[in-house]
């Protein structure tokens, strides 16, 4: 089986040099809402762009593959949607 030098670059690549915006580290609190604001996650936020955010969750179970993100301490209210889980980590592209 051969593979491209270019496909193997590809592979190798960093997630975070995929992005079309660059993120920046934080340490926000978070809330996740949805269900016409009747449930709410807390979460932290680890990183956050324009574009998206990677949020740290207690648990996995339960959260919508579509809903509105609250950081007040970064003045973020807008909704989004999940484009990775793993573990207790999602992220997230802004719809």
């Amino acid at each position: 089986m051969n593979r491209s030098n270019e496909n193997l670059d590809a592979a190798a690549t960093p997630a975070e040099e995929r992005r079309d915006a660059p993120r920046r580290r934080t340490l926000f609190s978070g809330k996740i809402i949805f269900n016409q604001q009747s449930s709410v996650f807390n979460c932290i936020v680890r990183n956050i762009s324009d574009a998206g955010a990677c949020l740290e969750i207690d648990s996995p179970v339960g959260i919508p593959d579509q809903f509105e993100l609250l950081v007040e301490d970064a003045g973020i209210k807008a909704d989004y949607r999940v484009i990775w889980r793993r573990g207790k980590r999602i992220g997230v592209t802004r719809v």
